[in-house]
């Protein structure tokens, strides 16, 4: 069932999407408005919610007051770094918190080196993503 409606979603997403030739470098993508629309529904059926990635993990502390300390941590961090979401996690006998959804190595990398300056412990490890926004394109209706 999973693959079928998968299957009829790209089919239905293939016939709405329109791309145009470059032009000095740059792609055009015009889409209709229900492309959002089916890949919500896509989602929901594939139970897609998570995706391979990396993270920065700033704190893992064990003990009676780690998840004080990691709360604290979270707090530290939003305050310098509003755009970056946080998490914390326990997996037994640590909490840790780690922050960003970044789909490639490079991408952690270059958070990295501003993160470590208030962090010092601060490291890059692979972990499960939420999947990022994608941009939208402006709509176009089509008389086709």
């Amino acid at each position: 069932m999973k693959k079928t409606l998968f299957f009829f979603t790209m089919l239905i997403l293939n016939s709405f999407t329109h791309v145009f030739g470059q032009t000095e470098g740059s792609v055009r993508i015009f889409q209709d408005s229900r492309v959002d629309t089916l890949l919500a529904i896509s989602r929901q059926y594939t139970g897609i919610q998570k995706i391979d990635g990396f993270r920065i993990q700033i704190f893992m502390e064990s003990g009676n007051e780690a998840v004080n300390s990691a709360h604290a941590a979270i707090k530290q961090f939003s305050e310098s770094f509003p755009d970056l979401p946080s998490y914390l996690s326990f997996g037994q006998p640590y909490y840790r918190v780690r922050v960003g959804d970044f789909r490639t190595r490079l991408e952690a990398e270059g958070q990295l080196r501003f993160i470590v300056q208030q962090f010092g412990q601060a490291f890059i490890i692979k972990d499960l993503i939420e999947p990022p926004q994608l941009s939208s394109f402006p709509s176009k209706t089509f008389d086709q």
